[in-house]
């Protein structure tokens, strides 16, 4: 493929071209990355280390825990690297790993957002069924088919887009390798990839948020019959769930629900979707779910008697 295309390697013009605002950047983002790894991983530790969190609702949150880390990894060290770089270059090959593995969990994070709320719907709207439901086999195969879902997503997506020739055009106007950007450089027409990827990114994503706002209109319905105590309660997981929702769904819409047209606010809304969901996350299911700070608690309460212990 490389040979056929005269191209070995991309050139990103990246988030700015200002020496002092890439060095502003950089430290931006890497104290951005460090949050999104540590408060992930902070959540997988908490979940898998308290028996009280071995639930539906926190196998998936920790199935979205993990998507997190692995979707910011898949592009966020390239691009803090790239703001203290003089050449940012990136590899054919490194390009098409970098654009699979990122559509790959960015997917990965559409569908589990997707079947958190199924869950959450299963839980208030059917809670007599609830444990039926939601069973271990059925939460191994929804996470299963979240994740093959992603696979054939990613793969179709990557090979849309690098089965067309590049000739000499090299230079990417964006800080990783997305679809629309990229077929920017084709020296082909790109008209019938532009629709399969409107079909393959857009309209997963535009499916899946209708899916969730509806689930929550039935959710917000069926929790007007409820207690004060009770709809409190299930207010307060949903809203974190929406404001995660609406953080990346509503960019995601914005950039792959159209033609491949640049708009310049496109670099600052991949932004949402690429940095801030993943950040956000963790501070969105801690400091407003009570489960999970208590389960914090009492794992730093167990590693400090721990420590009392080898003292003593």
């Amino acid at each position: 493929m490389e040979g056929v295309n005269n191209v070995t390697e991309f050139i990103f013009l990246g988030l700015s071209q200002d020496p002092r605002m890439q060095l502003i950047l950089f430290a931006l983002f890497l104290l951005f990355y460090i949050v999104i790894i540590v408060g992930n991983l902070l959540i997988l530790l908490t979940v898998f280390s308290d028996p009280r969190l071995h639930t539906p609702m926190y196998f998936f949150l920790s199935n979205l825990s993990f998507v997190d880390v692995a979707y910011s990894s898949a592009m966020a060290p390239k691009m803090i690297e790239d703001f203290v770089s003089e050449k940012k270059t990136i590899s054919y090959w490194g390009c098409v790993t970098q654009m699979f593995t990122f559509h790959f969990f960015g997917c990965a994070e559409i569908f589990v957002l997707t079947v958190m709320a199924f869950d959450r719907y299963a839980a208030i709207c059917q809670p007599l069924h609830y444990t039926t439901i939601m069973s271990a086999n059925a939460c191994i195969v929804l996470a299963s088919l979240s994740w093959l879902g992603s696979l054939g997503h990613s793969f179709v997506q990557t090979l849309l887009t690098f089965q067309l020739p590049f000739c000499d055009a090299q230079v990417i106007d964006h800080y990783f390798c997305d679809v629309h950007p990229v077929l920017k450089l084709a020296c082909a027409d790109t008209t019938l990839v532009n629709m399969l990827v409107i079909a393959n990114s857009g309209l997963i994503s535009l499916g899946c948020f209708l899916i969730l706002l509806a689930s929550y209109t039935v959710i917000l319905f069926i929790l007007r019959k409820r207690s004060a105590e009770s709809r409190h309660k299930a207010l307060s997981t949903c809203g974190s769930h929406l404001t995660v929702v609406t953080f990346f769904f509503l960019p995601c819409i914005f950039i792959y629900l159209r033609p491949s047209t640049a708009f310049p606010l496109d670099k600052a809304v991949s932004v949402f979707y690429t940095t801030i969901t993943p950040m956000l996350n963790p501070l969105i299911y801690t400091l407003r779910n009570e489960d999970v700070k208590n389960a914090m608690k009492r794992l730093r309460s167990r590693k400090f008697s721990s420590k009392e212990k080898q003292k003593g």
